[in-house]
């Protein structure tokens, strides 16, 4: 009696690389689990070697008739009792039949995708109150965050590899390359860092501009522009500080992940940040959209190793309490069971 996980975005992003991080950690906690994806061939290399059966599915507009049945059809296959839907393209094809609908919200999603729904997963509080503010049952609402996980075998990447110098302060900014993620904050803040480099790790449509205005505030040189990478880990156990001006970020899975590899963190005050660092103990918050706020953090951190030291041994303990796998999956098997998936 399995789990039907159906995700319906072909790209690259965090909410779909934590959907197969989740899945590979469900099926190695003994979850019988499938999943229905439209086509990625890595994300499918990656379900198969984990061993849950994969579907490739269009996830098409309104005028896609066929993927609902298709995916009805492979659910029944696989004895279903559960279909979680991963956002709202999911949730628009998740078909009806003798299992129970899940929806697993990572942001403010309209909720009209999710009507006849069972239940409603959110990864943060803060969406699992708006849930319920927008008039949806709160017995049928759970929180249930993130995990972070590193690797204990993930080595630092060479730093000569990527052009920067052993020796220099590295900054680290994970995330696309959209206005929202505020790569443009991280490099002005950057002209007010002689000293250090910055990797910013991403794909997105601001690549061309944000480029330019690295030639522009004349830090081009100290800047490398990673693209799409499957190596994070190794991205985090490289650098010196985790830089995270976001402007609008329902959660911040850098901050976590950060945490679990023990790299200190400087973040905007934007809702997901400001809901999990508490500053000072266990992260750095700076107004949304303050360079000279962002720079003066980093520099605060790069001269003082004992301040660096002491935020990250506490969010690793903030993963440990709260965002461990083992912590995240009990919630999930549990939640499972309570609609007859064991």
């Amino acid at each position: 009696m399995s789990v039907l996980h159906l995700l319906g975005t072909a790209g690259e992003g965090g909410a779909e690389t934590y959907f197969v991080d989740l899945v590979e950690a469900l099926q190695r906690a003994g979850m019988s689990q499938a999943a229905a994806v439209r086509r990625n061939a890595g994300r499918e290399a990656r379900l198969r070697r984990a061993g849950v059966p994969c579907k490739v599915l269009r996830f098409g507009g309104p005028l896609d008739i066929l993927t609902r049945p298709a995916a009805a059809g492979f659910a029944a296959l696989q004895r279903t009792k559960v279909a979680v839907a991963w956002m709202n393209r999911a949730a628009r094809h998740t078909p009806r039949g003798p299992w129970a609908r899940i929806g697993r919200l990572g942001g403010y999603y309209s909720l009209k995708y999710y009507k006849g729904f069972d239940h409603l997963v959110a990864n943060t509080e803060d969406i699992a109150e708006w849930i319920v503010d927008q008039g949806w049952p709160a017995g049928r609402v759970t929180c249930i965050p993130n995990f972070a996980a590193a690797p204990p075998d993930a080595a630092p990447v060479d730093r000569a590899s990527l052009g920067t110098p052993e020796e220099a302060p590295l900054l680290l900014a994970m995330g696309r390359l959209h206005e929202n993620k505020a790569h443009d904050v991280a490099l002005q803040a950057l002209a007010e860092l002689p000293d250090a480099w910055l990797w910013i790790a991403g794909a997105g449509p601001l690549e061309a501009k944000l480029k330019g205005m690295a030639e522009a505030l004349g830090v081009a040189g100290r800047v490398r522009f990673l693209g799409w990478r499957t190596d994070a880990s190794a991205l985090y156990r490289s650098a010196d500080v985790c830089v995270f001006p976001s402007r609008y970020e329902p959660l911040g899975n850098v901050v976590i992940q950060s945490w679990a590899h023990g790299l200190p963190v400087v973040a905007a005050a934007s809702q997901g940040p400001k809901a999990l660092i508490e500053d000072g103990d266990d992260g750095l918050l700076i107004p949304v959209d303050d360079a000279g706020a962002l720079a003066l953090a980093v520099r605060q951190l790069l001269d003082e190793p004992m301040l660096r030291a002491r935020l990250a041994a506490a969010g690793a303990a903030r993963v440990e309490a709260e965002f461990s796998e083992a912590a995240v999956v009990a919630q999930w098997k549990a939640l499972f069971a309570d609609y007859g998936a064991a």
